[in-house]
């Protein structure tokens, strides 16, 4: 696959391409055999005008003309139950054979030049979106939850080196480019300089750091998350531009650390994360009727901190006794809200 075929978007497919054409021939064949069954069954009912005798090769040969074409002459049904057959089984599967013929011609011309314009056009369009880097467990698990916190499968481009994954991203329903995410070509083809967001899980905290540091000079805007495997690189990560770095081994001992005290903490915190759960965490721009509350007052739910100028303040801070324009609150409400 040549470097041009790699980078471009792609969207998935309900069939492939060989599967669909199978399936078009298949049919065909089937409508045919059809016919041909019905005139070798009434082959008394034709008359071969050359020399007057019905052979296998002659019903065959009939049936081909008379399915693709009106026919030549030389054989002609001559009872009423052999232009019956004509008129009522096979006129139709003469007019089923050349619909599936052209859309056969379609699917393979007109459909895949009508799918590349549609794909160039999304990729010009393309803004808002997610960029997650590197479709392993850890990719394909954040995909998965920004499906079930209800983001369009349209709205994800996953960018992976490996065929498989690419497939795999595909099969999630989201677009997809197989490319090398430390490359500028790459995240460019993905529009990451207008994506809402960059999720950086690539295996590697060295790559990490690359594909950060790319994300960061393309996408200036852009909040990117990056994951990291080993602590002492969560300050390196984070000085090439992500805005958080999560380190899920160091969040699993934690996790663990407060189950070993009792279920209910580390049950609770997993549910915050997931969004098929009871509650989850969200931040948003304050409201303007919520102006001059307390965050403890927030309307959908429990607020927990306000960010106020690059500040975290937590809910029993003196400061977050009265909300004010330009803040932005960390709340819990359920997951319907």
């Amino acid at each position: 696959m040549n470097k041009d075929a790699q980078l471009r978007l792609r969207r998935p497919h309900t069939f492939s391409p060989w599967a669909s054409l199978g399936l078009r021939v298949g049919l065909a064949l089937a409508l045919i055999g059809i016919a041909l069954a019905g005139h070798w069954l009434d082959r008394d009912g034709l008359k071969d005008n050359i020399d007057g005798h019905i052979s296998f090769v002659d019903v065959l040969y009939f049936t081909a003309i008379t399915v693709t074409t009106v026919g030549y002459g030389d054989i002609v049904p001559v009872t009423e139950g052999a232009r019956l057959f004509d008129a009522f089984v096979l006129t139709p599967i003469r007019l089923f054979v050349w619909l599936i013929f052209l859309g056969t011609a379609y699917n393979f011309l007109l459909r895949r030049s009508w799918d590349r314009l549609r794909m160039r056009m999304i990729h010009k369009t393309l803004s808002g979106h997610h960029v997650v880097c590197g479709f392993g467990g850890t990719g394909e698990a954040a995909v998965g939850e920004l499906l079930r916190a209800g983001v369009a499968a349209e709205m994800i481009v996953a960018v992976d080196p490996g065929p498989e994954q690419v497939a795999a991203a595909l099969e999630r329903g989201v677009l997809a480019i197989e490319g090398d995410a430390t490359r500028n070509a790459s995240l460019q083809a993905a529009r990451v300089e207008a994506a809402r967001s960059v999720l950086v899980c690539v295996g590697r905290d060295d790559t990490a750091a690359l594909v950060t540091l790319t994300a960061r000079q393309l996408a200036p805007r852009a909040r990117i998350s990056a994951v990291v495997l080993a602590g002492e690189n969560e300050d390196l990560v984070a000085q090439a531009g992500a805005d958080q770095v999560v380190n899920p081994t160091d969040l699993g001992g934690q996790l663990l650390a407060h189950a070993a005290g009792g279920p209910h903490v580390a049950a609770y915190v997993r549910d915050l994360v997931r969004n098929d759960g009871r509650v989850r965490l969200r931040e948003r721009p304050v409201r303007a009727e919520e102006i001059g509350r307390s965050l403890r007052d927030v309307a959908d739910g429990l607020g927990v901190q306000l960010q106020r100028a690059g500040r975290s303040i937590d809910f029993w801070e003196p400061d977050a006794a009265a909300l004010a324009p330009g803040d932005v609150v960390v709340e819990i409400v359920p997951v319907s809200a």
